[in-house]
């Protein structure tokens, strides 16, 4: 049975922003980023425990997931945890921001 998805509010924020920063250089190409992000997202629905721990979840505390989204330059980290059925997208932030803090969530 497919985990329903759940995407927090600071997550959406975090993927209207992306969006927004690549609708400057291009409308269309950020249109195609936007739609494969959110197909990597769905793609958590089924067997989201694929995805490795993420290097912050030890000092967190808690199982934090990565999935990696993007090429090159340009990989988001879809963080996530599981809890029983349900897949929660915490935040989408680029490869190149610092780790999470709890105060980040």
């Amino acid at each position: 049975m497919p985990h329903a998805l759940h995407i927090f509010p600071r997550a959406m924020a975090d993927i209207r922003a992306a969006v927004a920063w690549r609708s400057q250089r291009s409308p269309s190409a950020a249109a195609r980023w936007h739609a494969g992000l959110l197909a990597a997202i769905r793609s958590l629905a089924n067997n989201p425990e694929r995805c490795p721990l993420a290097d912050e979840a030890a000092d967190l505390g808690w199982d934090l997931r990565e999935l990696l989204y993007g090429r090159r330059q340009n990989v988001y980290r879809i963080l996530f945890t599981i809890d029983g059925q349900t897949v929660n997208i915490l935040r989408v932030r680029h490869a190149a921001q610092g780790r999470l803090a709890p105060d980040d969530v």
